[in-house]
């Protein structure tokens, strides 16, 4: 049987928020009255969740960042702490852009890590990668690792998060060193190879 999510009494959570079992809500976070969190989920201290965010299960969201609208973030992503979402591409105070929010996905297993910077209207693939600090202003092919400002791509990542060395035998083969599982590089993407 699972429980109840739990939050401190320092969070605020909005009347009509959707929260998952055993999701838990650190110190001073927000979360608005439309989101939907998910199951298993961490949510660190001062964390803001706004109104049209969806974010899956087991989804681990560090301290000090903020989701805002139009973001959706798939199971099993990473946040790390202080990194940055954004919804309007060209925000001016004197204008009013919130017909303008970009819709911006964070696919199944992807890592963000610490300060980096996700601008609004792209996609982050599969198990991706984002190096700390990188500000990533395109689309990202899943199991790619980024760096730098502006982010490019400089490897691949396995699902255990380890980086995948230089193809095996020139095959386009990959091989993660920790669990052994193969890889294959079809075009200018990578593949899990499935095991039979």
């Amino acid at each position: 049987m699972t429980k109840a999510f739990t939050h401190h009494e320092s969070a605020i959570i909005d009347e009509g928020a959707t929260i998952g079992d055993e999701t838990r809500i650190w110190h001073w976070s927000h979360i608005s009255a439309g989101a939907k969190i998910g199951r298993f989920c961490s949510l660190g201290q001062n964390v803001y969740v706004g109104n049209k965010v969806s974010i899956g299960n087991n989804v681990k969201i560090q301290n000090n960042v903020s989701v805002y609208d139009n973001v959706t973030i798939e199971d099993d992503v990473f946040c790390g702490p202080s990194m940055v979402f954004t919804n309007v591409y060209n925000p001016r105070s004197s204008i009013k852009r919130k017909d303008q929010y970009r819709d911006t996905l964070i696919k199944k297993g992807a890592t963000l890590g610490a300060n980096s910077t996700i601008i609004c209207g792209i996609t982050i693939g599969e198990y991706a990668f984002i190096g700390a600090g990188a500000v990533v202003n395109h689309n990202v092919k899943p199991y790619a690792l980024m760096v730098g400002v502006p982010a490019k791509q400089v490897g691949w990542m396995s699902e255990f998060g380890e980086q995948i060395a230089l193809p095996l035998e020139g095959n386009g083969e990959f091989v993660c060193p920790h669990t052994a599982i193969h890889y294959l590089l079809k075009g200018d993407n990578l593949h899990k190879v499935e095991s039979s």
